[in-house]
């Protein structure tokens, strides 16, 4: 102990200059007590008054010299053998987090008591070094025959539950119950913690209810293991339980409770809560306030969470950033910047936690501006440094459209992991950037950087947007390699990319290989067959789904809908139908906008008109397919009038209004309307696309403008594309127009050489002539291109089964009786057609 006394004096030294200058009142009794050493006084006194020095609270600044400065006097007095002010000392030293000096002293002690090791296992448990605590123990077993006491059991089980081994908290657990200190409260309460924290919260219910006293530490302990394992309403009971035995819940409990009940969404125990608290007028309570606007945000009970907020007297970070974070996760994103804005002008300092969450918001709205704004407030208040903040940066400048900047945050990130590649990856699949996301993934590779899944997800997303099934395949095969590939939420990505990719049989097979499925994986795998238009398979795996645990969703009923809508089955739609209202999931906007599209398909307009009627909220996409509803069944005057109703209800047209408005005109004939409409999307910040143009021409040619939709097209500010020609192709077969028709024909298969349209379409209008050797070089020339018609489907369903047939198919098991009666039919309109219109015959050859 002695080594101590020449590293002790510069502090010293140090510590007496700063007393002469300004003294302190622990020092003046410091001071003191240097001056009472130098008469001879009783040695035990002095103890007394070196310990009472050690345990007082240290308010100095550096309370680590001030225990040093001690520490000397103790040396100089002849107390460096004494075991009770070590472990004082050594207690005092851990408390300022100065372990090394603590375990220093303690190694050099003459003779050590259990205090001495309960102390120092203590010290490492209370500023987490767990390993080291554990190892303490283990020596104290080895080295000392004393018993055990509840002081040092205590420290072990809480190092042992910081490490998350289960299997020396079980030893411990049966040391204590050997050492008979199962019934200790503090013991117990470590036991219950463990069990509780490792998800043993029943075996932790058992230690807890043979407490013969339990303290309110207990019942927090037992509250927030229920909690953490999303069991709200045990939680609340055992609230309950608490108050009966004449126990008050503190703010931990009450923070505990509502915590559970906002992770189970369980609203009206977290209301009780908040009822408990306005009877105890703890609402004054910070935290306590905290815990119940975080509860109501994530029960998504925004206004009862900024009330709350708003009563509160007392704010601080915390308070600000639950409810900034309330308002992200519930996308009122406009309300967090707002309120992110408000923070910094009330002089509060925003951290990386409120940071992150109103980069969310920016992102989610393409702010780009407020982002900019919160990145300049990081580096000015050095949060850049932070992970989560770069992330954030990163995913709010790829959604903003501003890749560069997202790339410049990744490069400036001097220690980069698993998230910032995962971050800067998803930015670039994002917008269909594939050789930058794999350049980033080889690199990770180079730096042995491990992937995550949501880099492998992120990878199979730009996969599934460019189609590309064999690169796909490799991104599963190092799934594979990293054990990740059965993960659900791994397996409904790349059950979504084989389907995209048409690899139907691929999907399946990932389907049924895993042991898991929750709801989003039975949706992919429908979404799946809907896409590739298997839609019968669709509807047997609802059987299957039907059978399982799994409840569907509104997205469930989404792809069941796509497929009813696809086979033009009414029937299956209306059963689709009922089922969502017995349900409660037809508010959905979703589910509405395919149920609308599925009427429309099954040609069923009343029961269209109905839905769009009754239906409450009305956003673009309803109106949009209502309008098209009504273009499709040759109703253009009701689109039109649907049209003007929208905008009167201060309904902002999109992209997707003006192609069913403009289709409506091309029905009715409309051309000035059309061209009308056609001009006015400049005025809602709309830029005519394809449809639009191939629109326009439609209209025009069949007002018999040929020439004007000719001009049209040539001076479109793009590059007109096959469908536009095809357009005008088709306009010029109706009026019979060679010299127009072999233009656009020559110009659409100019465009797209594999569209068999724009070549039947110019066969037809030579057959309509006569010209049977124009014809024939035709058909030639398509063979040559390998465009290939498009096989001819057409099924009918009866009696509960769909019958599907083909184009020179004779697979359905009644094909020769189905075949005699079409051959009978072809008979009759050939006699009653064929002088009228010999273009039939072609048609006929043809197809």
């Amino acid at each position: 102990m002695r080594k101590h006394a020449t590293r002790l004096y510069p502090a010293i030294s140090n510590l007496k200059s700063c007393y002469n200058t300004n003294p302190h009142p622990q020092f003046s009794e410091f001071h003191n007590l240097s001056t009472f050493i130098h008469v001879n006084i009783n040695r035990r006194t002095q103890k007394h008054k070196l310990a009472k020095l050690l345990q007082s609270p240290a308010t100095v600044n550096n309370p680590s010299a001030y225990y040093k400065l001690i520490h000397g006097h103790i040396i100089t007095s002849g107390f460096q053998s004494d075991t009770f002010l070590a472990n004082i000392l050594i207690s005092s030293y851990s408390k300022c987090d100065r372990l090394a000096y603590a375990h220093k002293l303690f190694d050099e002690m003459p003779e050590r008591n259990i205090s001495s090791w309960s102390s120092m296992i203590s010290g490492y448990t209370q500023h987490g070094y767990s390993e080291e605590a554990w190892m303490m123990f283990v020596v104290f077993q080895r080295e000392r025959k004393e018993r055990l006491n509840e002081y040092v059991l205590a420290s072990v089980i809480r190092a042992v539950t910081q490490l998350g081994c289960v299997v020396k908290g079980c030893e411990l657990h049966s040391l204590v119950v050997k050492t008979g200190l199962d019934q200790d409260v503090y013991v117990g309460t470590s036991v219950v913690d463990f069990y509780s924290k490792t998800g043993k919260v029943e075996d932790a219910r058992l230690i807890f209810d043979g407490l013969p006293v339990k303290t309110a530490v207990s019942w927090t302990t037992i509250i927030s293991g229920y909690a953490r394992v999303g069991k709200g309403e045990v939680s609340l009971q055992l609230l309950s339980e608490m108050k009966e035995s004449n126990v008050i819940p503190d703010r931990y409990v009450l923070s505990s409770v509502l915590s559970a009940c906002s992770v189970v969404g369980f609203v009206e125990g977290g209301k009780q809560v908040h009822g408990c608290v306005l009877r105890r007028g703890a609402s004054m309570d910070i935290s306590v306030s905290n815990a119940l606007v975080d509860f109501y945000v994530k029960c998504g009970k925004v206004r009862s969470g900024r009330k709350i907020f708003d009563q509160m007297l007392m704010k601080n970070v915390i308070s600000w950033t639950t409810m900034i974070s309330g308002y992200m996760q519930n996308s009122f994103d406009d309300e967090a910047i707002n309120l992110f804005i408000e923070m910094a002008r009330n002089g509060r300092k925003p951290d990386g936690f409120a940071c992150t969450s109103v980069l969310t918001s920016c992102a989610s709205l393409e702010a780009l501006e407020p982002g900019r704004q919160t990145h300049a407030y990081t580096v000015k208040t050095n949060l850049d440094k932070d992970e989560f903040v770069n992330n954030g940066l990163i995913d709010m400048y790829s959604k903003c459209n501003s890749v560069t900047d997202a790339r410049k945050v990744f490069n400036g990130i001097p220690n980069r992991n698993v998230i910032g590649y995962n971050a800067m990856i998803e930015g670039y699949s994002r917008h269909g950037d594939l050789h930058e996301a794999l350049d980033l993934f080889r690199e990770m590779r180079v730096k042995n950087v491990d992937p995550g899944l949501l880099t492998f997800v992120s990878l199979l997303g730009a996969s599934a947007s460019l189609l590309n099934l064999q690169l796909s395949k490799q991104i599963h095969g190092f799934m594979i390699k990293f054990n990740v590939s059965l993960n659900m939420f791994a397996g409904s990505a790349l059950i979504d990319v084989y389907s995209k990719c048409s690899s139907i049989y691929d999907a399946r097979q990932m389907f049924d290989e895993m042991s898991e499925k929750d709801i989003v994986v039975w949706n992919a795998m429908l979404f799946g067959y809907t896409q590739i238009s298997e839609n019968e398979n669709a509807l047997k795996l609802y059987r299957e789904l039907q059978l399982s645990f799994q409840k569907p969703n509104e997205y469930t009923f989404v792809a069941l809908i796509t497929a009813a809508s696809n086979l033009a089955s009414l029937q299956i739609g209306h059963q689709f139908h009922s089922q969502l209202l017995k349900m409660g999931l037809n508010l959905d906007s979703f589910v509405t906008n395919a149920l609308l599209d599925m009427y429309a398909k099954c040609g069923s307009k009343t029961d269209a008109q109905n839905l769009f009627d009754s239906t409450v909220c009305k956003d673009i996409v309803c109106w949009n397919s209502m309008i098209s509803t009504h273009a499709q069944h040759g109703d253009a005057n009701k689109s039109l009038k649907l049209f003007e109703k929208m905008l009167k209800e201060g309904i902002e047209p999109n992209y997707v209004t003006f192609v069913a408005v403009l289709s409506a005109c091309d029905h009715m004939g409309l051309v000035k309307d059309g061209f009308d409409h056609f001009e006015s999307m400049a005025s809602f910040g709309i830029e005519p696309g394809l449809e639009h143009y191939a629109c326009m021409v439609s209209l025009l040619g069949r007002a018999g403008k040929l020439y004007e939709a000719k001009d049209f097209i040539e001076n479109l500010p793009i590059p007109p594309a096959g469908i536009i020609w095809r357009s005008l192709l088709s306009a010029c077969r109706v009026a019979g127009n060679l010299e127009i028709g072999k233009y656009a024909a020559e110009m659409a298969i100019l465009s797209d050489p594999k569209d068999s349209g724009s070549y039947i379409l110019l066969s037809n209008i030579y057959a309509s002539k006569g010209m049977w050797s124009e014809v024939k070089k035709v058909r030639e020339t398509m063979e040559w291109n390998g465009a290939v018609k498009e096989t001819g489907c057409s099924w009918i369903e009866i009696n509960n089964e769909v019958h599907v047939f083909v184009a020179r198919d004779g697979s359905h098991r009644q094909a020769d009786l189905i075949y005699k009666v079409i051959n009978n039919l072809i008979d009759h309109v050939r006699t009653l057609v064929y002088a009228s219109d010999p273009c039939m015959i072609l048609i006929n050859e043809i197809e």
